[in-house]
């Protein structure tokens, strides 16, 4: 059967033009975020003569792809990336696995104390990072664990789950709030237990929030800086965004700004890549997902 042509909305002038000023402004915010991006991107193959001569757009001397493999290599960049990689895939995982079923049971089952975990994750995302990370950063050097590569970042990604478990939960309880509930009570009615009602059925339908939690949260441990920064004191442990800083830090020494962009762009790439892949999950997650 043809799919119904749905009809179209008038053009309404007045309409449109109330809405002007907010096409403007995300038309400049485009332009300004795409011109950027594309000098970075251009740079990362040009010389560092070349950038400080402003020809990093004409590319004069031809596109350097040494660059990538210098800052892969000698820059520990790659070093960095895995950290950065390891650390978030890790977080993102646990905090699915952590999260999801509390948000689950906050939002289908009635018990006493329910609104105040519900209230006590709200006020957690209120709370700043500098509270909670510099009396966790003098227990753990009392502990001596910042001295073992290992134990240290075990830590980190501790740290990272602890630090989004509130907002992951506040998120799926929402999400699991709008799902329907007909699939429990038809799962109920067939003798299935609400745990294996939630894994079997809920949890797939689900996909589209847990999807978009798990790229916001994976896009903030790759670019958290603040925590790795206290915790991360070598290059072994250290992520993307403190690397990257020592790396602007040395630029003063060694002037390898073309390795520097070429960094930026490795960096960024993941990111990108989610984005482009996974952008109808993400409006899908943020809209609510699928409403009983």
């Amino acid at each position: 059967m043809a799919k119904e042509k749905k009809a179209r909305t008038p053009f309404n002038l007045k309409k449109e033009a109330k809405l002007l000023p907010g096409y403007i402004i995300i038309i400049l915010w485009v332009v300004f975020t795409v011109v950027l991006l594309g000098w970075v991107i251009c740079a990362s193959f040009a010389t560092t003569p070349d950038i400080f001569a402003g020809n990093a757009l004409k590319f004069p001397t031809g596109l350097h792809f040494e660059n990538y493999i210098k800052a892969w290599t000698t820059s520990n960049v790659s070093e960095f990336f895995m950290n950065s990689l390891v650390y978030s895939i890790i977080s993102c995982v646990a905090l699915i696995v952590i999260c999801a079923p509390a948000a689950y049971v906050l939002s289908r089952f009635t018990f006493l104390g329910n609104k105040v975990i519900q209230t006590s994750f709200v006020s957690a995302m209120g709370t700043p990072v500098i509270m909670v990370i510099l009396p966790l950063f003098g227990i753990i050097s009392a502990l001596g664990i910042l001295n073992n590569v290992f134990a240290n970042k075990i830590v980190l990604i501790l740290l990272y789950i602890g630090i989004n478990v509130p907002y992951t939960t506040v998120f799926l309880l929402t999400f699991f709030s709008n799902l329907s509930k007909t699939y429990e009570e038809a799962a109920a009615i067939d003798g299935c237990p609400p745990m294996k009602t939630f894994w079997k059925i809920m949890f797939p339908m689900a996909q589209s929030g847990l999807v978009t939690v798990t790229i916001f949260n994976f896009i903030n441990i790759w670019n958290e800086y603040f925590i790795s920064l206290i915790i991360a004191n070598s290059n072994q442990t250290k992520p993307v965004a403190v690397g990257l800083y020592g790396m602007i830090n040395s630029m003063k020494y060694t002037g390898d700004w073309a390795g520097m962009f070429a960094a930026v762009v490795i960096v960024f790439l993941p990111t990108f890549i989610l984005y482009i892949f996974l952008s109808e999950k993400i409006i899908g997650g943020v809209t609510g997902g699928i409403k009983g």
